[in-house]
């Protein structure tokens, strides 16, 4: 029974009393309100511990609820009504219980959601069995397909590299087309602008996400139609090289497009869907940017390249492709404008809180919604979570495929893992949704982490065995492949796990009200906690290798061959580089120890972050205005 069902409409105030010894003997939870005019909408919150005053008849009486979680089956007559104190009760000489408990009231001020301890996510809230897609099959169709749409784009800017790779570029250049990719890290510098401009009538997240796939549309066919200009001819009389920069600045504007049209697509799924089914957001959002960048990268490199269509499809060999980069990108430029019209028409912006539309934030108070965002105690620890947390993974997510090159696994050959992860990483998330879906979300996550923790370490074991596969004519038999594909699997399982239920937490505790700018923080949170980890491992692991120049046929030490140079300088002059010591490993078992303590120290906190009310991760909008 909520609270409200049973307090009055006397005008109640709530205040802290827990300085009180008789309330404190009691056990009861009491929590700092807010004034009268400063109430926040909560949604399927149970409240308890709550103390609440008024004069009446100028007795202080104190009404506190049960710290127990209270049943369907008590009465009001069951709230225990204290007076402020002793001697005031005793001179008024009211019996103030029978006339309280028969009136109704409300609750201003903070909230808690009630728990029972348990873990089971059945009795944790209303959340678990009310979630329903069917419900939202439309609304789940289209956000499958606008994060689709987003995933293209981002597939072809993966893509990129490996042509301008075929073409002999520098690393140089490479590290300039690295530029491109720059927005997705870096959009919660604009993510404000865009929660807090809009056009009423258009809708608050299609007043962007609308103009932006438009030009990104534009873009495409622009491209379209000077893709030999920007990444250069071959085969001519006259080749050009590519124009790296051009295709920079081109390809940052598509990035900085789909970024922006990322934050109003995640903005939208948080009022797009019914408030019990919005777990489902980070389903729809890993199912159609994979399916995305798989359409951008993998199926457009196989239909580009003259060896799949000369080996597989053609009779005649030909020295191009199926399908060239110009023809790719104009047909996604008309998807782009045509799909893009038909939302514009027949899709409307729908809102399930009533207090998403009463929002009207500037620019510059949305930069201030932030900084109180980042001032919340849950945020503060959530922040730490994010940051801390894969530094279990830096080492082998960030070095184990320089290793596999290292040993002679050709690049082609790594990235054709795609093709066989991409129906994990579709079927996955609706395996999981369930679970996603619920109030407990971060479940799936500590269920994870340990296992992603052993995985990582059977990958180290996997690197180190795999130069015994090698055949004499430098080739790898079938059998390596598929226990690499199947290891691949079992660390991309426990990988996607832990992503599906940050993403759906995230949709459960982003306020709608700035839905976009709180989607975006988490998400750069965790794209940061994801980044700083890898850059320090591969210094790190650079550090920690030691090799020795041995004279050929001999155990005879020259000098330490570490540095690049002395490695290149001791195998021209016919002699061994041998490993002393390889920074890979030691990097794995650091990451590996430092993430089972990190595990043991923070797995209850992430429990009670999980079981916080949804009002713990909001700040109050009137203060700011």
């Amino acid at each position: 029974m909520q609270a409200q069902d049973y307090l009055v409409q006397l005008g109640w105030s709530s205040e802290m009393r827990s300085e009180e010894k008789n309330i404190e003997s009691l056990g009861i939870e009491t929590l700092q309100a807010e004034p009268d005019d400063q109430k926040q909408e909560i949604d399927t919150s149970i409240y308890y511990g709550l103390v609440l005053t008024k004069k009446y008849f100028g007795v202080g009486v104190t009404l506190m609820l049960p710290h127990r979680c209270p049943s369907e089956a008590d009465s009001p007559s069951q709230i225990e009504l204290k007076t402020a104190t002793e001697k005031s009760n005793s001179e008024s000489g009211l019996d103030t219980k029978p006339f309280l408990a028969s009136n109704p009231a409300t609750i201003d001020g903070y909230v808690k959601e009630c728990d029972d301890g348990s873990d089971n996510d059945d009795s944790a809230s209303k959340l678990d069995s009310d979630s329903n897609w069917h419900e939202d099959w439309c609304s789940i169709g289209l956000l499958l397909y606008l994060y689709m749409l987003q995933g293209v784009p981002i597939g072809l800017i993966t893509a990129i590299p490996l042509i301008l790779q075929t073409k002999g570029v520098t690393y140089s250049d490479q590290a300039i087309f690295s530029f491109a990719t720059w927005p997705f890290s870096i959009k919660l510098l604009w993510a404000p602008i865009v929660d807090a401009v809009y056009c009423k009538r258009l809708g608050r997240r299609k007043s962007w996400m609308v103009p932006c796939q438009y030009l990104i549309g534009v873009f495409l066919l622009v491209i379209s139609f000077f893709s030999s200009e920007i990444l250069g001819t071959e085969g001519e009389e006259v080749s050009k090289p590519p124009n790296v920069g051009l295709l920079m600045t081109i390809f940052l504007l598509l990035n900085f497009l789909a970024a922006t049209q990322d934050i109003a697509v995640d903005g939208w799924a948080l009022t797009m869907l019914k408030r019990k089914n919005v777990g489902f957001a980070s389903t729809c959002n890993v199912v159609g940017q994979t399916a995305g960048t798989f359409l951008g990268n993998v199926v457009f490199l196989t239909l580009q390249s003259k060896h799949f269509a000369n080996k597989w499809i053609r009779s005649t060999p030909s020295d191009k492709g199926l399908v060239g980069f110009d023809g790719f990108v104009f047909f996604w430029g008309l998807v782009f404008l045509l799909s893009t019209t038909l939302i514009l028409i027949f899709k409307r912006e729908t809102t399930y809180s009533a207090d998403i539309d009463d929002t009207n934030l500037g620019v510059l108070e949305t930069y201030m919604v932030l900084a109180k965002i980042l001032c919340l105690t849950p945020i503060i620890w959530f922040a730490t979570i994010l940051l801390t947390g894969k530094i279990a993974f830096a080492a082998t997510d960030g070095i184990t495929d320089l290793k596999l090159i290292n040993a002679g696994i050709t690049t082609d050959k790594i990235a054709s893992r795609l093709i066989f992860l991409t129906p994990l990483q579709i079927i996955l998330p609706w395996i999981l949704s369930k679970k996603t879906a619920s109030s407990r979300p971060l479940n799936v996550y500590l269920w994870s982490y340990p296992y992603r923790i052993l995985v990582g370490i059977a990958i180290a074991g996997f690197v180190y065995w795999t130069p015994s596969f090698r055949e004499e004519n430098g080739e790898y038999p079938y059998l390596y492949y598929v226990i690499w594909i199947l290891i691949y699997h079992f660390q991309q399982a426990a990988h996607y796990c832990i992503f599906l239920s940050t993403m759906a937490f995230f949709a459960q505790i982003s306020d709608p009200r700035v839905g976009g700018t709180y989607m975006t923080l988490l998400n750069t949170l965790n794209n940061l906690g994801g980044n700083w980890p890898v850059t320090l491992f591969l210094k790190l692991t650079d550090w920690f290798n030691k090799k020795n120049c041995i004279r050929q046929g001999t155990k005879i030490l020259l000098y330490s061959c570490t540095a690049k140079g002395d490695e290149s300088s001791c195998i021209a002059n016919g002699n061994v580089c041998e490993w002393v010591v390889d920074g890979y490993y030691i990097s794995v078992g650091i990451c590996s120890v430092f993430g089972l303590i990190w595990y043991f120290l923070l797995y209850r906190r992430i429990h009670r972050i999980q079981k916080l009310s949804r009002s713990s991760w909001k700040v109050n909008f009137k203060i700011i205005k």
